[in-house]
């Protein structure tokens, strides 16, 4: 068995933190804008915009996840 490359471990712990930052980031950007748009009585049409740009946000997390998952397997 070989040892793991340093690097690429490197590379997947980056890309993973990434995740987790956009994960948590989104989230309470997502909580904050629907917070602000019930108490300043915005357009429900502007307030879904907020919520398509988390589910797109959310979206690159699983696909990035899931890349990072597959370059571990091998």
């Amino acid at each position: 068995m070989t040892r793991p490359d340093p690097k690429h471990a490197r590379k997947l712990a980056n890309q993973a933190r990434l995740v987790a930052i956009v994960l948590a980031g989104t989230m309470l950007l997502w909580m904050g804008a629907q917070y602000l748009g019930g108490q300043m009585g915005w357009d429900p049409r502007y307030v879904f915009l907020f919520d398509f740009a988390a589910i797109a946000a959310f979206f690159w997390a699983l696909v990035v996840t899931y890349q990072i998952w597959r370059n571990r397997q091998g």
